[in-house]
């Protein structure tokens, strides 16, 4: 388990930005030290325990890189076009045993092997076969050309793959080019997800009529699990001091971390904050991002909590700034930093200095052919619709006061944010 002092989170002052929060998260959490071996078609997502170091090197043995003529490097035409006698074929998967002799060439196939004293490859839409079946190869090709050296993209020994990477089918294409069919992995982090709120009701279960259908818990736990986590669902717990306590308290010691949801601000009935506090420490978080303010950090029995706003859109955006580093931080990943791409903004709109807001979006072209991005057009962190009717996520930073339309603006794609 994830062991934290209970006062190495503890901050009290001014409205702690996105990247003191980021900052803080990453340099106090503790990566999980359990690994386990996975098959190589089990790796997809999972963070790397160990450097690979490539045990061949790739390619593997020199070949043609194109479907063409393999000649030697002394024979190749300077000044005027040459007829040169076929001698022999090498397929790809074939050998390639007897050396090219002088003034001949070689038909030979992408992925084929190099015959002996062969350096250079002619495409074959560049040859010709004149009268007397011989292959008339052009003047002015580079030696070396269309061949791929040994080792060219990966020297044997080097590191290949680095211990933190969380691995993507890339990364599991470049394992199996190795021959590896397993890989030594992080186990997955142990989250438990629950949601807090009398007005709350599980789908499947009876709603009255005041209560809404739990939608944050399931998107959560759906996030969690895009990010490689094992995930526990605790369900709802209700608006009570004494049964959120004990929820949290049970979960504690057999997770990496718990995340709710709802009950963090400073209402009447939000209790999350008095019921860490009787069993554990929480600092309630006053982040400077919008939506998402009211976010909480805590500790119970060295497992950490992160309690995330109620409103949907809130909850998405914290998710990603808040718990998204937490997750890769326990897991050892290596840094995963969220670049937002510069385009066109459509829209005008005026922010607070000293925040940083995060507005929904959708891409089309203008009229010029160039993409530009448009804001949803309604307000609130409630819109579940927003976050389904949208491309992503325009990134104001603190500074920023306002937008006006032809204005270069961050853009955060939703496929990029996991």
């Amino acid at each position: 388990m994830a062991q934290l002092s209970d006062d190495c989170f503890a901050f009290s002052g001014p409205m702690m930005s996105v990247d003191e929060a980021v900052g803080l998260i990453t340099t106090r959490v503790n990566a999980i030290a359990d690994l386990e071996t996975v098959a190589l078609v089990e790796a997809d997502g999972r963070v790397l325990a160990r450097d690979v170091a490539a045990p061949l090197p790739l390619p593997p043995f020199t070949n043609s890189a194109v479907d063409g003529y393999a000649v030697r490097n002394a024979d190749l035409p300077q000044r005027d076009a040459q007829a040169f006698p076929l001698d022999g074929r090498i397929q790809a998967g074939g050998l390639a045993q007897a050396p090219v002799k002088p003034g001949h060439t070689v038909r030979i196939f992408t992925g084929a092997p190099m015959p002996p004293d062969a350096e250079t490859v002619f495409m074959q839409e560049d040859v010709r076969i004149d009268e007397a079946g011989k292959i008339v190869l052009p003047p002015g090709l580079k030696p070396g050309a269309n061949v791929r050296p040994a080792g060219e993209d990966i020297p044997q020994g080097s590191i290949a793959l680095r211990a933190g990477q969380r691995l993507l089918p890339q990364h599991v294409a470049l394992a199996a080019a190795f021959g590896l069919t397993s890989l030594d992995v992080v186990r997955r982090i142990r989250v438990a997800v629950f949601s807090t709120g009398d007005e709350l009701a599980s789908p499947g279960a009876p709603r009255a009529a005041s209560q809404l259908f739990d939608s944050n818990r399931f998107m959560l736990m759906a996030m969690l699990r895009r990010l490689g986590c094992a995930v526990s669902d605790l369900g709802i717990l209700r608006d009570e001091q004494a049964s959120l306590a004990n929820g949290l308290k049970r979960v504690a010691g057999a997770h990496d971390l718990i995340l709710t949801t709802g009950g963090v601000s400073t209402g009447e009935e939000d209790h999350v904050k008095a019921a860490v506090e009787s069993i554990g420490s929480l600092v309630l978080w006053r982040m400077a991002i919008k939506p998402g303010r009211p976010v909480a950090m805590g500790i119970i029995e060295g497992t950490p909590l992160i309690g995330l706003p109620g409103n949907p859109v809130a909850s998405f955006v914290t998710f990603v700034h808040v718990v998204r580093p937490t997750v890769l931080a326990l897991a050892g990943s290596l840094p995963e930093p969220l670049t937002p791409i510069p385009l066109r903004a459509a829209f005008t709109y005026k922010k607070k200095a000293g925040r940083r807001e995060y507005v929904r979006v959708s891409l089309r072209r203008g009229e010029d052919g160039a993409l530009e991005t448009v804001k949803f057009p309604r307000e609130g962190a409630g819109l579940l619709s927003s976050l389904v009717e949208t491309d992503g996520l325009v990134e104001l930073g603190e500074g920023i006061t306002g937008v006006e339309p032809g204005q270069s603006v961050g853009f955060l794609s939703f496929a990029g944010l996991l």
